[in-house]
């Protein structure tokens, strides 16, 4: 990333979402005197570090497309984005690459969103991100520590839609909470909700879910353009249709934030199918297209899409809010065409 993963509540795991959502008189609450703080994931100093070798690292294996190494430093979505983007770049012929341009996410203007974590807990944390020096953050990534390797990799990026970030609630140590990212009774929307309502924003312009689940916003007023402009691009010589997929990339990160409510970052996967109308049409592949389908004409293409997500989530009954969202095709496929004298 750029050339351009635990969340969904693995929440007991990554939230200890029962202190948090079970019934008050259930819950024993030790007094602030005796009660222990739980700790940091880790210090904001070893964050910026953190932020630090992930530039360094990603550079390195980014210019010469280094899967295994930038492995080490990537997990989850974002992993499956980045390869993605080294495959199309190497469907494409030697004279039409364009050379790779190192760059970093700079570490002192990070805004970073350490959680205190209770025993048990996987250790993550989230931080806005700016790739120019002294250039406010555009960007939300979540790191999180690899349970195998014990190291820290980058798993989620998403592209906010503006420059205003969300107010994430911290305590006097500077350090934020995390809490559920699904079956939270205090928010009016968990991941899974927000992943239907992206979804849906795609497949019908948001007239299901997509309207309902989120108040209007550049990035999910994005999507609902993907799909109207998308859809009736061929006019009457094909169609386009976009659904859901199976998405292996379930993990979702919440921070509490000053309203009460939360940032909840997640995935979803969808596909997107393009069909000619009748027999004697065909869709000629992009350029980058070359990769998964090398020049040859279909009747049908179906293009899958991981992508990362960004909302905040009121307490209270009322739509939340998608702040931005980032995708990458990683795969297309195709029945061939058996003439290629027409175009679609």
């Amino acid at each position: 990333m750029p050339l351009f993963v635990g969340t969904a509540c693995l929440a007991l795991a990554l939230t200890g979402c029962t202190g948090e959502d079970g019934p008050a008189q259930a819950r024993q609450t030790p007094s602030a005197s005796t009660a222990p703080k739980p700790a940091p994931a880790l210090t904001a100093a070893q964050a910026r570090d953190v932020i630090t070798h992930y530039s360094k690292t990603n550079n390195e294996a980014n210019s010469d497309r280094n899967r295994a190494l930038l492995d080490t430093v990537e997990d989850g979505p974002l992993y499956a984005m980045s390869v993605s983007e080294y495959k199309e770049t190497e469907g494409l012929p030697t004279a039409d690459r364009k050379p790779y341009k190192p760059w970093s996410y700079d570490p002192a203007d990070a805004k970073l969103y350490i959680p205190r974590l209770a025993a048990g807990q996987s250790p993550w944390f989230a931080a806005a991100l700016s790739d120019q020096k002294g250039k406010a953050p555009s960007r939300l990534g979540v790191f999180a520590e690899s349970p195998q390797h014990k190291r820290w990799e980058l798993v989620s990026v998403v592209d906010l839609d503006t420059p205003k970030l969300p107010d994430i609630a911290l305590d006097r140590d500077g350090y934020a909470t995390a809490v559920c990212a699904d079956g939270n009774k205090q928010l009016a929307a968990g991941a899974d909700l927000l992943r239907t309502g992206v979804l849906d924003n795609f497949a019908t312009g948001g007239t299901n879910t997509g309207t309902k689940i989120f108040t209007p916003t550049k990035a999910s007023k994005q999507q609902i353009e993907v799909h109207d402009k998308t859809g009736t691009r061929y006019g009457n010589q094909g169609t386009t249709v976009f659904a859901g997929a199976a998405n292996r990339y379930k993990d979702a990160y919440a921070l509490k934030t000053t309203d009460g409510g939360a940032l909840i970052l997640f995935s979803h996967t969808h596909t997107q199918t393009d069909a000619v109308a009748h027999s004697g049409l065909q869709i000629n592949p992009g350029k980058d297209d070359r990769a998964w389908l090398h020049d040859v004409p279909r009747t049908s293409i179906q293009y899958t899409f991981v992508c990362n997500d960004a909302a905040t989530v009121p307490a209270k009954a009322e739509p939340s809010r998608l702040i931005g969202y980032t995708c990458a095709r990683t795969d297309a496929s195709g029945p061939p065409v058996a003439s290629w004298s027409h175009r679609a």
